[in-house]
């Protein structure tokens, strides 16, 4: 069982409003800990928030577009009074789902952000004060299309696969310093983001999970990194790291048109 207040006692949750980020928030709200909550909705955000203080912990929100360039500013502000010993980046949506071709370059540029920018200047704020007193946690949540490219996921995918490598580096950094670090890998899973995308959850043969279960998991994993599959999902991820890409491209593309049928 992980020892959460060996983390400290507040964590931050970037895109902690519903779905897997909420149940983060509502299963270290029971263990106790403190939540700064971030997310671009203010409503959901602030449910998730009412439903973790009924826990009895303190909760602060920070509404804002992590796409922003005054987000990081605004959240960093947010937590300068308090030790944040946990931080868990669930904030990386496919903002921008089109073919290269057919989308835009500032649409892109957000996933870009989202995924990336944001991400490293938060990880890097709060890991070096980590390092620095020996102890902490890393969670980032990343996803099967950093495993294979399809037409509308090449940028999705892309970035989602460096925060797989980046997590695998982060954690041999800071291994011997006491910080755990955790690419948590999700596949296809029933939450309200999924949902809007317009996703077919009933694709035969397609595991999907449940949010509680997915945060309960990845908490329970993020001392063992660097990278940890969602259970059911172990066998897709052996495929794909088949050398015949273009033979798995070609089918994964496949499967990426039941799961999201065009408009």
């Amino acid at each position: 069982m992980t020892d959460f207040a060996s983390y400290g006692p507040w964590a931050v949750i970037a895109g902690g409003s519903e779905g897997v980020g909420a149940e983060f928030a509502q299963q270290l709200a029971a263990e106790g800990i403190n939540l700064v909550l971030v997310a671009r909705r203010p409503e959901p955000l602030e449910a998730t928030a009412e439903a973790a203080r009924a826990l009895g912990v303190e909760v602060r929100t920070v509404p804002t577009d992590l796409t922003d360039p005054a987000a990081v500013a605004a959240l960093t502000a947010a937590t300068a009074d308090v030790e944040v010993g946990l931080l868990i980046y669930n904030a990386g949506a496919n903002t921008h789902g089109r073919a290269f071709t057919r989308g835009e370059l500032p649409g892109f540029q957000q996933v870009i952000d989202l995924n990336i920018t944001a991400m490293l200047a938060l990880v890097q704020h709060y890991a070096v004060p980590m390092r620095e007193r020996g102890r902490g946690g890393i969670l980032l949540v990343g996803s099967l299309a950093g495993y294979v490219g399809t037409s509308t996921e090449a940028i999705y995918g892309g970035v989602k696969a460096f925060g797989r490598i980046f997590a695998e580096g982060l954690w041999a950094e800071l291994r011997e310093h006491g910080v755990d670090v955790l690419e948590l890998v999700l596949g296809v899973t029933r939450t309200p983001a999924m949902e809007r995308a317009g996703l077919d959850f009933d694709v035969p043969g397609m595991h999907v999970s449940d949010p509680a279960d997915v945060a309960r998991e990845g908490l329970a994993a993020l001392p063992h990194g660097p990278v940890h599959v969602i259970s059911g999902n172990e066998a897709l991820v052996e495929r794909r790291g088949s050398t015949d890409r273009a033979r798995l491209v070609a089918g994964t593309e496949k499967v990426m048109r039941l799961l999201v049928p065009p408009h």
